[in-house]
């Protein structure tokens, strides 16, 4: 395994700015977007949950169709060369299929210890989350899961030198219905997160003003 150092991380980390403006004309070859979306397959998540679902609008029709709600993407719809909608599960219960199917994935098959994780997992969500009976905060548990694969997409991508810009700027119930409408997901089962356009810059980005390490607490004793 190569180990970078960390100047060239940081680096990397301080070179990725959010990205307003793609070079129409350069396009992300197959092998790196790959790369970018094995990153977010690859992302850690709370009890291995991996509750989300990558789909990346290439379609010119159908990014026309959302163009109308989509301010927060105005300048890049038709210049970005990758555009990825993330998933979120919706009523991610620690009883369903769903969740089940995650812990056999981890090697989880004797019928016990199936029964004990579940147990685990019941506990988790009615007294440490308390998410158990709301509909709504099971569906944002699922989708603060995929801001980390979100982070990690971008900062990889940064790292080979592809810019990228996290968007929450839509219509949201206009997303899920284009979306759904279009066949891309079961709005029964999934929602739309959040959303991420990949390209190459056109124009140096002006570094962002940072809060100050002080703001970090470190409590020893």
């Amino acid at each position: 395994m190569t180990i970078l150092t960390t100047e060239q991380v940081l680096s990397a980390f301080k070179n990725r700015k959010s990205c307003r403006y793609y070079d129409a004309n350069r396009k992300i070859s197959d092998q790196d977007f790959n790369f970018i979306l094995e990153l977010g397959r690859l992302s850690p998540s709370s009890v291995g949950s991996e509750p989300w679902k990558f789909i990346v609008l290439q379609d010119p029709k159908l990014r026309e169709a959302i163009k109308p709600f989509s301010w927060g993407m105005a300048t890049t719809l038709d210049s970005a060369s990758h555009i990825v909608v993330i998933l979120a599960k919706k009523n991610a219960r620690y009883d369903t299929e769903f969740m089940l199917e995650g812990i056999k994935r981890r090697g989880v098959t004797e019928p016990a210890a199936i029964e004990a994780t579940l147990k685990k997992y019941k506990d988790f969500q009615a007294n440490d989350m308390k998410t158990l009976d709301n509909e709504r905060a099971l569906f944002d548990w699922c989708s603060k899961q995929t801001y980390i694969a979100l982070g990690n997409m971008m900062t990889g991508a940064a790292m080979v030198g592809i810019d990228s810009c996290p968007i929450e700027g839509f219509n949201y119930a206009e997303m899920n219905r284009v979306l759904s409408e279009a066949g891309l997901f079961d709005p029964k089962e999934w929602g739309v997160s959040v959303a991420v356009t990949f390209g190459y810059r056109t124009q140096e980005i002006a570094q962002k003003a940072r809060r100050p390490q002080e703001d970090v607490v470190i409590w020893a004793k």
